[in-house]
This record gives C-alpha cells, structure tokens and sequence, in this order.
C-alpha cells in the first residue's frame, strides 16, 4: 500500500525498485505493482504506458535515490563525483544494470537537457569561457556518457574492470577531453590574433 502523502507514480516506481531486490526487471509485473501500491493494473499503465517508460521512471528513480551524484562545481570535484558513484554502482551492479540498460533504450521522456548535463555545461563554462556553446555541450555529453551506469556496465561486462579500474579510465578521458578543450581554445585565440595583428 501506498505511504501516506507519497504519490501514485513515486509509489509505482519505489515498489519496482524494491522488487528488483529479488526478481529481474523483465518479471515485473503491472498488476504485481499495482497490488503493491494498492492501485489497479490500468492506474499503472496510465502512468507508464510501455515497459520503457516504466524501465526509464525507475532507473530515473534508482539514479536520484541509490546512486545520487555529489554536488560539483570543478572538474576536479566532478571526478571525485564520479569515482564516488562507480564504487556505488559497484555495490549495487543489479540497480547500477537497471540504468544502463535504460540509457541505451530510446528515451521516452522530454528532450529537454537534463539538469546534470546543464550542470555540466556550466562547469565547462566557467572552467573555459572562450568555447562556444555547441562545443560545450559536445563536451558536455562525453563527460555524461563516460560518468554514466551505461559506461560502468561496458567496463564492468566487457573488460571485467572494478570501480577504481573504470575510474582511471574515466579521469583520462576527462584528461583527454580537457586537453582537446585546450586546443580548441588555443585555436580560437590564434585565429583571433591572427585576424587581429595579422
């Protein structure tokens, strides 16, 4: 049954996630979660039409709950950030699995930029000012990918790599990144001085 001032979709998504704890996610059932939370298999389905929606609230909810990124504001802290959450992942691969297979689904949700990815951007903004936008968000969206459960998951299956194994990878593609940055800012000014003195 559903707690007392917990809504109908939280509910749906906090019982899939516990169910998890013991069945896979293709053997959850709609009406099992609606006799969880107390609802009708349709109130379900109301709130998440197909299995990828569902698939994609949980590992939503699964991400905010059990692997929340620390708060971050360099890249520095950004890397901390991450390494923290491979360890989580690390110790929760079922859930960490959940959100990798749901990243590499089609999104159903709005495409609006998320507020991790803003935070991001934000980030690589004040760390370098000269980029323009379009090259941030590029950044942006490799920095994402390679702090994200689906890029533990590929480690993890693909190269029996622990945590701190897929964390060196990750602070040198961070390295990588940065540099490339750095290039591109370099070649700006450059251009810049060029058309200026030149």
């Amino acid at each position: 049954m559903m707690a007392e001032g917990v809504d109908t979709p939280t509910a749906i998504l906090a019982n899939a996630a516990a169910a998890l704890r013991e069945h896979p996610f293709d053997d959850i059932s709609y009406r099992t979660l609606g006799d969880a939370v107390g609802v009708s298999e349709r109130t379900v389905y109301r709130h998440f039409p197909t299995r990828s929606h569902l698939l994609e609230g949980v590992a939503g909810w699964i991400e905010s709950t059990e692997f929340p990124l620390p708060p971050f504001v360099t890249i520095p802290q950004f890397q901390q950030a991450a390494r923290a959450r491979f360890l989580a992942f690390d110790s929760s691969p079922a859930f960490a699995f959940v959100c990798a297979r749901a990243a590499s689904i089609s999104p159903t949700g709005e495409p609006e930029p998320t507020f991790f990815t803003r935070a991001l951007v934000m980030m690589l903004a004040t760390n370098h000012p000269s980029v323009n936008e379009r090259d941030l968000r590029r950044v942006a969206a490799t920095l994402r990918y390679f702090a994200s459960a689906q890029f533990w998951a590929r480690m993890r299956t693909g190269f029996e790599m622990s945590a701190p194994a897929i964390a060196d990878v990750f602070d040198r593609t961070v390295a990588e990144v940065r540099g490339d940055l750095l290039i591109v800012t370099g070649a700006e000014l450059n251009s810049v001085s060029h058309r200026a003195f030149g």
